[in-house]
């Protein structure tokens, strides 16, 4: 049962975190504030050591990890494209960004709790991973 969650647990991350680095990608190319774009290039560096560091564990149980549902991905980009062509502001993006967090934060404070029996290496990586959306949503709100 630990290893079955802990599996589960990384791929539900390793989907997040491939969400995250994509969601960011989308944005960056329309942000107006240096400082913004500051941010949110961070914290897409951010992403992809996890990224890095979640592809480790998930290799130490033989596993690929997991990529978005494509609709899911596509969907996104279309929304984000959508949105900012009517309104391509700081606030757009702070907007669209911080939905794309809080989604990520519940989704994955789901499976943390889903998946109880993981190992803690894996728990402290989806923790990692909430508390670094949570942190980025709490960092957008002065560009709402």
């Amino acid at each position: 049962m630990i290893e079955q969650d802990t599996i589960r647990l990384l791929r539900e991350c390793d989907e997040g975190v491939k969400m995250g680095i994509s969601s960011i990608e989308d944005v960056l190319g329309h942000v107006h504030s240096d400082k913004l774009e500051s941010r949110l290039t961070d914290c897409k560096k951010e992403h992809e050591a996890l990224h890095t560091e979640l592809q480790e564990l998930l290799q130490q149980y033989h596993d690929e990890g997991k990529d978005p549902p494509a609709i899911a991905s596509v969907m996104s980009e279309l929304m984000t494209k959508m949105k900012l062509a009517l309104h391509d502001s700081d606030a757009e993006i702070a907007d669209l960004m911080t939905d794309g967090c809080n989604m990520g934060v519940k989704s994955l404070s789901k499976y943390l709790n889903q998946y109880a029996a993981a190992d803690e290496a894996s728990k402290g990586m989806a923790r990692r991973l909430i508390v670094l959306e949570s942190d980025l949503a709490v960092d957008l709100r002065g560009y709402l």
